[in-house]
């Protein structure tokens, strides 16, 4: 017997309302779309990240549509209420500050449980931060890794960046202004002096793009004031075809066994599959990190 419960939207609940996922804008508020306006307008209630913010959005379109507050610390309660509303046939739609809910905001629970409902589930797309950020940055995107917003504690923000020291996608991460400056010191000197763009406050008015090695950023960040909301992109590795004698294996080794928290085998098949490199190579090194 299968463990999970297949569920499709084609084929709702019976008599149960819908629920809308709604991007809106991430500054310029003229980058709502038209369908979103009008679901807004004609749901029953917008359950919304922050009801004061979004109030701006609906009071300068005129919608007067009815708010509930959808935030982070309350999100189970409200999920409860919002399920049995939808269940009785109302549409509800979800919005967070700025962007797509659910990405580094909130919304999982709500639509997790409304797709186990086979509640209908339906997004409305527009602004997204990630998606505006590659588009204007000028590196090569055809894959990258969101990694959300890094730790605010310095020790596990560089655990992070060191498990992501192998990976050739591009990094995005969002990044808080008054951490900014301490994570791109960190990514310097885990990852390494990259290409990296560091996109603010998108589409407003004090939009900017600062692209240089990580660096080269931060010389130029430590000349001004930094305010704002950042995406930060940073180039991946370029570890594929870099010779043996140039990568420092056993040192990558030598912090999984310190800092990952994962067991020899374990340490061995993530690294030899980060790396492209013959497990049997990276299992030699490792057994004399281990001291095995």
């Amino acid at each position: 017997m299968s463990l999970l419960t297949l569920t499709d939207s084609r084929k709702p609940q019976s008599g149960s309302g819908v629920l809308y996922v709604v991007a809106t804008p991430i500054g310029n508020l003229e980058d709502i779309t038209m369908r979103a306006l009008r679901v807004l307008a004609e749901v029953s209630l917008i359950a919304c990240e922050d009801t004061r913010h979004t109030r701006k959005l609906l009071t300068h379109f005129g919608i007067n549509t009815p708010q509930t507050s959808y935030y982070r610390e309350k999100e189970a309660e409200k999920t409860k209420k919002i399920i049995e509303m939808l269940l009785a046939g109302s549409d509800v739609a979800l919005v967070s500050d700025a962007g797509v809910p659910c990405i580094s905001d909130p919304g999982f629970i709500l639509v997790n449980e409304a797709q186990t409902q086979g509640i209908v589930v339906t997004p409305i797309p527009g602004p997204s931060a990630v998606t505006t950020a590659i588009s204007m940055a000028g590196v090569k995107a055809d894959h990258f890794l969101f990694c959300g917003f890094l730790p605010a504690k310095k020790a596990e923000r560089k655990k992070v960046l060191q498990s992501l020291v192998a990976q050739s996608a591009l990094l995005v991460f969002y990044e808080s202004p008054h951490r900014l400056q301490q994570s791109l010191e960190d990514c310097l000197a885990v990852l390494g002096d990259r290409l990296i763009v560091v996109c603010k406050e998108l589409t407003k008015i004090y939009e900017r793009c600062l692209r240089g090695t990580i660096s080269e950023v931060l010389t130029a960040l430590a000349a001004e004031e930094i305010r704002g909301e950042f995406v930060v992109l940073v180039q991946g590795a370029e570890i594929l075809g870099t010779p043996m004698e140039e990568l420092d294996l056993r040192g990558l080794l030598e912090w999984y066994k310190t800092e990952s928290g994962l067991s020899l085998k374990a340490s061995v098949s993530k690294v030899s599959s980060d790396l492209s490199l013959s497990r049997s190579v990276v299992y030699g090194e490792a057994l004399h990190v281990w001291g095995k």
